[in-house]
């Protein structure tokens, strides 16, 4: 086989000097040092010494890290002990017999996670090594990646274009995945057809049928389905760019979206560059950011997996965390689209929020590209799957608004109607961090509804599958029936009594409506009603308390929420069957402490809880909000900062509300 390659896979030699001054530039300079100051030793010793063969989910991964950082330094500094490194990872992960966990019919690697980026890894230090390979080491890495790579990869696109033709997906038997095997892979092929999952070997699938074009006679068969692949996933995007399973899996996926999409247009000149709104996609990552201040304090560290911590958000690039986003927006995709759609907004993305995380991000970026800030418009919005956000700015001082609303989606949680809400540098209203994905680990709980701020009724939240299966989409469907936004504020209404009557069928109404007055002032009203059988209903309010920093007091009808840099003053609208109190999640100190206010309505066939909430800044006082109950609805009015507060709500006919601010 030859191994003339006519252009870079990923880029040229004349890329080298923006790249190399990329490292420089003081935007990528943390993380390029970061990857300088990796222990060679301890990867060394690693690599030689302490990597099993048949642990594909923990050290195949380390060995690609590895194998994709020493390369890259290779190519920036000619380090030769960076290229011995690279090439120890490359013998290291060429010596494992199979690369991924999963079997397709009891015979074929499936590759979901492994197998995928550990190819285009490889594929990626060909183009990183350079002469530094010998044609031998060249053809060696080739067919490891015909024989090992391509086919697992190929395996799982073809079976998800194709579920009735899949005769069994099962996991690995000689893979290290014992704490794995209870999900039940059966329903995969059509349960990972809407997720990252699907679009990770997709586009490997398609970036090695781009290297492989015109010496391989199967890569373009292999190019055809993966197109129609990621066309067909295209559709999971919303119009506006918004993705369903949350920011951080939105980063994966879109980050090798643009990979297939980049290689395609260098390699073939075929351009698939706008299959999704790329501008707007880069839009939704702005909107879910949401910068918070460092308290300084340490947080506890929690293990997902065996050998795999959970992993932590940097206050610095915190996010609207809905479902299991754990990890920051990163700026690669940014980089890219900036480059590839001129669009100005996304060079902003990409040189001044969220973090890089990428090596593609030093690849992609080119500093002289026009620049500009967000749009007003931005401040609020309501994205095509019906998550509502709402803020001051964009900095660690600004105030978010976040509401769950929508539909479900891989990697959720059952947060529906949950609120999250920041202010002045801190988490005041939580969405835990750090669930389990394994139905057996305690921290299982923190995906239910009652470890977010959310309702519950009778103690129960709202539908939720049992874990089985891993972490696909429940059934519960949320919808926006009202939102507006003017001059300093926003308020919205979500209707969720659909997910509920799926555990209570006697359910009649679940609504949540938000009226914030910006910057620090949120009114939530619950709304719920019963069929025949009276049921108590109960909101909670959750504490942020990762770091040990948070403090809940409860006072008559309010709470108070403190944190270092920050508090929220809840206040509760009072009647006949209300009442307040404190609690926690029943989990063990080692597994972590959520604390909640609860606001409990007693048995009736119909409930209205409204919580008045201000936030202020640390040393600040907090004004005074009177709630006042009258005949068709409730008045608050008072002082907060320099905030005249009036606001109406009215119930009109049927189950609506009108509010005047």
């Amino acid at each position: 086989m030859s191994t003339t390659v006519t252009r870079g896979l990923f880029f040229d030699e004349t890329d080298l000097p923006r790249i190399r001054a990329n490292t420089t530039n003081p935007r990528f300079a943390p993380f390029w040092q970061s990857q300088l100051e990796a222990d060679s030793a301890a990867d060394t010793k690693f690599l030689t010494e302490e990597l099993s063969l048949t642990n594909h989910t923990v050290h195949l991964l380390r060995a690609q890290r590895i194998l994709e950082r020493a390369s890259f330094i290779y190519l920036v500094n000619r380090d030769p002990a960076q290229l011995e490194l690279a090439k120890l990872a490359i013998r290291r992960m060429l010596d494992f017999p199979e690369w991924d966990s999963f079997l397709e019919g009891g015979r074929q690697i499936l590759g979901l996670q492994r197998a995928t980026e550990g190819s285009v890894a490889l594929l990626q230090a060909i183009n990183c090594l350079g002469d530094a390979l010998s044609a031998a080491e060249i053809t060696e890495i080739e067919q490891a990646v015909l024989t090992k790579g391509v086919p697992a990869c190929y395996a799982p696109v073809y079976g998800m274009k194709y579920p009735d033709r899949v005769q069994g997906w099962t996991w690995n038997p000689r893979s290290e995945v014992d704490e794995f095997r209870h999900i039940d892979l059966k329903r995969w092929p059509l349960i990972l057809n809407a997720t990252n999952l699907k679009i990770v070997p997709t586009a490997c699938l398609g970036i090695a049928a781009c290297y492989f074009h015109g010496r391989v006679t199967e890569a373009e068969g292999w190019l055809e389905l993966a197109r129609s692949s990621a066309k067909a996933f295209a559709a999971y995007y919303g119009s506006d760019g918004s993705y369903d399973e949350g920011v951080s899996y939105w980063g994966y996926t879109t980050l090798y979206l643009a990979m297939f999409a980049d290689v395609l247009w260098r390699t073939q000149g075929i351009d698939d560059r706008n299959l999704i709104n790329y501008p707007g996609t880069v839009r939704y990552a702005l909107g879910n950011t949401m910068p918070t201040i460092d308290s300084g304090l340490t947080m506890t560290d929690f293990m997902h997996v065996k050998g795999y911590t959970m992993p932590k958000v940097k206050p610095a690039f915190d996010i609207v965390n809905h479902g299991d986003s754990n990890g920051a927006v990163d700026v690669s995709v940014a980089a890219w689209v900036a480059r590839t759609h001129g669009d100005a907004l996304s060079q902003y993305v990409a040189q001044e929020i969220g973090e890089v995380k990428h090596l593609q991000a030093l690849m992609w970026y080119d500093p002289q590209l026009p620049v500009s800030p967000p749009e007003a418009s931005l401040l609020d919005r309501r994205q095509s799957n019906d998550i509502i956000l709402s803020r001051t700015g964009w900095t660690a001082q600004d105030n978010v608004l976040a509401l769950r609303s929508g539909g479900p989606g891989n990697h959720e949680h059952a947060d529906r109607n949950s609120v999250i809400f920041k202010a002045y540098g801190e988490r005041l209203l939580h969405d835990p961090f750090r669930a389990a994905y394994m139905v057996h680990n305690p921290r299982w709980i923190l995906r239910l509804t009652e470890a977010h701020t959310a309702v519950l009724i009778n103690g129960q939240g709202h539908q939720y599958h049992d874990g089985s299966e891993g972490t696909n989409a429940s059934w519960a469907f949320v919808k926006v029936i009202n939102y507006a936004t003017g001059p300093g504020w926003m308020r919205v209404t979500s209707d969720a009594t659909d997910a509920y009557q799926l555990v209570n069928p006697d359910v009649a109404l679940v609504q949540r409506t938000l009226v914030y007055l910006k910057p620090d002032v949120l009114v939530v009203l619950d709304r719920v009603k019963m069929k025949t059988t009276p049921a108590s209903v109960q909101a909670r309010f959750q504490l942020y308390n990762e770091d040990d920093g948070g403090r809940l007091e409860i006072k008559g009808s309010e709470f108070m929420i403190t944190r270092p840099q920050a508090s929220l003053l809840g206040r509760i609208g009072v009647r006949e069957g209300i009442s307040l109190r404190a609690g926690r999640l029943p989990l063990e100190p080692k597994d972590g402490e959520q604390q909640f206010a609860e606001v409990e309505s007693a048995e009736a066939l119909e409930h209205v809880i409204l919580t008045v909430c201000s936030a202020a800044p640390e040393g600040s006082d907090h004004g005074q909000l009177e709630i006042s109950r009258v005949s068709d609805g409730w008045h608050v009015s008072g002082q907060h900062g320099n905030q005249t507060v009036k606001l109406v709500i009215t119930c009109k006919t049927g189950d609506l509300l009108e509010i005047a601010l």
